[in-house]
């Protein structure tokens, strides 16, 4: 989808029953992407964003037609402020006394300092799997240390949306919510302006973000392989673009799953220079 005719104002559909519901700032270089899925009479909210989102994210999910009663779980891939800063807002408007947080184990010891009102579910005691009412599946997968020790990403197998969490996140002043990323970036050298459009390199701003963001390159190159083998149609992430195409897919996942000093050793290259 071309971001020339992408309403960033309004939610946007970005697979059958999932929504963006997250916000544009061309001045932010770091964008934060909250997803609501809707399946029939329940619905589900992805790392709904900060405090400071509040306001923009539940426009939105209104808009969608979405009665927010009607949002039984809110799903959290690690404990970041960025996502889940505004949980009293999200408990205070849902206003449902069956809403439930589904986190890691490892998450919800910290989950539970922003707000102790709704009860925490771990992903280990569902056995990995939400089921909808109408059996539509959400898998969980475990990728820790990518970056918290109770990291995971989510599968869609309705759509088979991955979201992804902090994994494909970027850094860039360059921003589209669907990615640029196409063949002309499969055997480039990243450069900074693109010799091709002139614009801050999209690759370059993955590059970044997994290098300060995640804690080692063992841990980000075991949640690559682990997310390489899974049947995926799209990659949502919670920062940066959607990945909705096959070539923006393997390129970004062929550039992470070789990518090299990764967290303390790019902090430690750094300091040798």
């Amino acid at each position: 989808m071309d971001k020339r005719v992408v309403d960033y104002s309004e939610y946007v559909e970005i697979a059958d029953g999932v929504y963006w519901v997250g916000f544009s700032d061309d001045q932010a270089g770091f964008h934060c992407n909250p997803y609501l899925i809707v399946d029939g009479d329940d619905a589900v909210l992805i790392d709904g964003g900060s405090r400071n989102d509040f306001s923009t994210v539940m426009l939105k999910i209104m808009r969608t037609g979405t009665d927010p009663h009607k949002i039984s779980k809110l799903i959290y891939q690690h404990y970041d402020p960025d996502l889940c800063g505004n949980i009293p807002h999200m408990e205070a408007a849902i206003d449902n006394k069956e809403l439930k947080i589904i986190s890691h184990r490892e998450n919800n010891v910290f989950i539970e300092y922003y707000s102790p009102r709704a009860p925490k579910i771990c992903i280990e005691d569902l056995g990995f799997v939400y089921d909808f009412p109408s059996g539509r599946q959400l898998k969980f997968f475990p990728t820790p240390y990518s970056h918290s020790a109770g990291s995971f990403v989510t599968l869609d197998t309705k759509t088979k949306t991955l979201f992804s969490s902090d994994i494909f996140g970027s850094y860039d002043m360059n921003w589209s919510l669907f990615s640029e990323i196409d063949e002309k970036c499969a055997k480039c050298v990243p450069k900074n302006p693109c010799l091709i459009t002139k614009k801050p390199c999209q690759i370059i701003g993955v590059w970044d973000f997994h290098k300060r963001i995640m804690p080692s390159t063992i841990a980000l190159h075991y949640a690559i392989s682990l997310i390489e083998d899974l049947n995926i149609s799209m990659i949502a992430p919670q920062h940066g673009s959607i990945y909705n195409t096959a070539v923006a897919r393997k390129v970004v996942i062929d550039r992470l799953k070789y990518l090299e000093n990764v967290g303390i050793e790019h902090f430690l290259a750094e300091r040798s220079k």
